[in-house]
């Protein structure tokens, strides 16, 4: 697959975690009186599920096995834990952006670490191929 095809489906996976994140964020913030920081962080772990699974088969048609896989991209979801509880903490907390905007530049952020390490670590071939 073309990294311009790969890519455009990262963003469609995308679009579906994302949904899942910011319906999760969304509704621990305004309905539950949750702190945006913690609540970003538990939608992106629920937005991580969906993309692990539609990426793996979708995007990346990975035949990588699961037990490579999966610690794989659960060590490059750690980094984006990371950076998403960093940038949203400066972005939101210090700056006193809105969360939601805080959350669409750390999700700009992130979706770039993310595509890159998955495409070349995660999912490449296991030879190391990518």
């Amino acid at each position: 697959m073309s990294i311009s095809r790969q890519f455009a489906m990262f963003i469609v996976v995308g679009v579906a975690a994302a949904l899942v994140h910011y319906g999760l964020l969304i509704a621990l913030v305004e309905f539950r009186g949750v702190a945006p920081v913690p609540a970003t962080l538990a939608g992106y772990v629920a937005g991580g599920v969906v993309s692990y699974v539609l990426n793996r088969r979708h995007t990346y048609e990975s035949e990588r096995p699961h037990e490579e896989a999966g610690w794989r991209f659960a060590a490059v979801a750690g980094v984006g834990f990371v950076l998403t509880s960093i940038f949203m903490y400066l972005l939101h907390d210090i700056a006193g952006l809105h969360y939601l905007v805080a959350q669409v530049l750390t999700t700009g952020v992130v979706l770039v670490w993310s595509f890159g390490a998955h495409r070349f670590w995660t999912f490449s071939e296991a030879n190391g191929s990518g």
